[in-house]
């Protein structure tokens, strides 16, 4: 199963020298819990980063730092763990498992930010396919059933 076919598309990103205050701005009005941090040397918006909302809250909020005096470039993790469009959800489960995330920006064959892939994603799809495969266990029984009664 590829990547392009299960990540959300419609990602929220910001640029590293926007305040943590807009940040979490941000984050409230799209009801998300993560912004890519981008950047944009050609038009094409390449991830340098990730800012997470305990990010904000152990490194500005806890640490007692006004918010709208940091930039997002201050806070957030660096060289985020990717995944490519084309790849495997195995092989994401694998970067997240070794990574220890659970958000991988989704890039596409420029290297530009595509989507992003959530561990909610792959346990959406992944329970889906089991669950499929526990009624096609079920239908195969009733068949024996029928065909040896």
């Amino acid at each position: 199963m590829r990547i392009a076919d299960i990540c959300t598309r419609n990602v929220i990103h910001i640029g590293a020298l926007a305040s943590v205050r807009e940040a979490a701005e941000a984050m409230r009005r799209h009801h998300v819990g993560a912004l890519v941090v981008v950047d944009q040397p050609n038009g094409e918006r390449i991830p340098v980063g990730i800012l997470t909302d305990r990010d904000i809250v152990v490194s500005v909020i806890a640490a007692g730092v006004d918010p709208a005096a940091v930039a997002v470039g201050d806070v957030m993790s660096r060289n985020p763990a990717t995944c490519g469009e084309d790849e495997d959800v195995f092989d994401a489960i694998e970067t997240m498992r070794e990574r220890g995330v659970r958000r991988l920006p989704v890039l596409n064959a420029k290297g530009g930010l595509a989507g992003m892939l959530t561990v909610d994603d792959v346990h959406g799809v992944l329970s889906t396919h089991l669950s499929e495969l526990g009624r096609a266990l079920v239908r195969e029984q009733v068949r024996e059933m029928h065909t040896r009664a």
